[in-house]
């Protein structure tokens, strides 16, 4: 009895499943300033996790350039317009929106990424499942009260507002309220509410 209690005490602890390693975003930036990444490498930090996009498309290309310029036709001088540029929404993540609109200039960012938007918008053909799960969610959680996905694949625009808590969601928060609207229609973002953009300006 005595030596299998002491093999029992000898046997090591059963292992758990490796978790992956999770980053911030001030480690995440540390990793891209010391040339980790290539130079062409579309990168996002989502969840701690660093997520490799699938290259653009051509027309994913053409139609991010449309919607940015057809939101700079109607925002005032207050609000500044990105393309593809970071947004550190939380510790842990900082994703890269095709369009984004932000209070303010563009120099007011110039030392720090902005915290939050009042528009985002993704382009999404072969990723519009990841841009309807965990992107919106991310939005959601982030409080993004506007988030649009220009859906290549139906050719639709899909509005989602009204950002709230919810457990079945990927980082438990969702949009209430979503809306498709088709070619024909228009849709007038939360930030310029008098705004009246037709979706066939941009999703052609």
């Amino acid at each position: 009895m005595a030596q299998a209690e002491k093999k029992s005490r000898l046997r090591s602890p059963p292992r758990e499943d490796p978790e992956p390693r999770r980053f911030t975003v001030d480690e995440y930036s540390c990793m891209g300033e010391a040339g980790v990444f290539g130079p062409d490498e579309r990168l996002e930090l989502i969840s701690g996790e660093i997520l490799v996009m699938a290259p653009m498309g051509s027309r994913h290309a053409t139609v991010v350039g449309h919607i940015a310029d057809c939101l700079r036709r109607v925002v005032g001088p207050d609000v500044h317009v990105r393309e593809q540029a970071p947004l550190r929404l939380a510790f842990d993540a900082e994703p890269e929106p095709d369009v984004a609109l932000v209070a303010g200039v563009r120099d007011d960012y110039r030392d720090a990424h902005p915290t939050t938007a009042l528009l985002v918008v993704e382009v999404a053909d072969s990723t519009l499942r990841f841009d309807r799960d965990e992107k919106a969610s991310l939005y959601a959680k982030a409080g993004i009260a506007d988030y649009w996905i220009a859906n290549l694949v139906d050719d639709v625009l899909e509005v989602r507002r009204d950002p709230r808590p919810s457990p079945r969601a990927k980082h438990g928060w969702a949009h209430r309220s979503t809306k498709t609207i088709k070619l024909s229609g228009a849709v007038s973002p939360l930030a310029v509410p008098a705004a009246r953009i037709k979706v066939a300006d941009f999703l052609r």
